[in-house]
């Protein structure tokens, strides 16, 4: 059996930028563990599947480690394959996810626009669990559903932080997010996620479900733009919308292939 898979980097204004996701188009739901064998072949950060349902499409994303509940870079690189690739008519693509619920992907020219709900966070104590995972101290620390947030000073302080992988990996979370206002944009960040076999993701588009509504309140605006200060790097367009949030960028299409399975 050949199975289709292609490889899209997102949140990417050019190829080699951005962050690589694998997409697997279904046209029935695989064995579970099979989506996790791919995805760990796959050996990138995330492996979206989807199928068809409806007017609609369902969509699941695994690491290389394990299912998630939510990934944003990965949706907009199933986005871009069925907008570009497999002939999808319209300018927007409803995807549901059985752990995120409605997901909608709109295109305004070449720029994706995902629409997810915003994370529900809280303010917590900056344990010494916590601060065992960085060389440098936070100001803040949150504790969203999933992953911790720390705030930091400045854009320089991003960019110095050496993780202790090890350190975060004991955390109760899927990762760390650790950010600042910008130089350049209103804000920037980095994500680790050792746990789940991701020791830093390039561009994470989930991790702006928490961002967004952050920076929009601190910062006292709506619409944000942000970049992530991976290796690789990514550019995100913010838009806070109170219970949900708009995340924009590009994806570039690097590899389609077949999988023999």
């Amino acid at each position: 059996m050949k199975q289709k898979i292609y490889q899209v980097d997102a949140f990417a204004e050019k190829m080699f930028s951005g962050n690589p996701a694998a997409v697997c188009p279904f046209a029935s739901w695989p064995d579970e563990q099979l989506m996790q064998h791919i995805a760990t072949e796959n050996n990138l950060a995330e492996t979206a599947f989807y199928v068809k349902n409806g007017d609609g499409y369902e969509i699941r994303w695994f690491t290389p480690a394990a299912e998630v509940d939510l990934c944003g870079h990965a949706t907009l690189a199933a986005a871009y394959v069925l907008f570009n690739c497999e002939g999808y008519q319209g300018d927007r693509i409803d995807f549901h996810s059985p752990r995120s619920g409605p997901l909608t992907v709109s295109k305004r020219g070449d720029l994706l626009i995902l629409n997810f709900p915003t994370d529900v966070f809280e303010p917590v104590a900056i344990s010494d669990e916590l601060q065992a995972g960085f060389n440098v101290k936070p100001l803040e620390a949150y504790k969203g559903k999933t992953d911790y947030m720390l705030v930091f000073e400045k854009e320089s302080d991003i960019r110095a932080i050496v993780p202790r992988l090890p350190e975060i990996a004991r955390l109760q979370a899927r990762g760390v997010i650790v950010t600042a206002k910008g130089d350049q944009t209103d804000f920037v960040s980095r994500f680790f996620a050792p746990a789940v076999a991701v020791d830093e993701d390039p561009v994470t588009g989930s991790a702006h479900t928490t961002l967004t509504p952050y920076w929009a309140k601190k910062l006292g605006k709506n619409e944000l733009t942000a970049r992530q200060l991976s290796k690789r790097s990514g550019q995100l367009q913010c838009r806070y919308l109170g219970d949900r949030v708009e995340i924009g960028g590009y994806g570039q299409l690097y590899m389609e292939g077949e999988i023999n399975l």
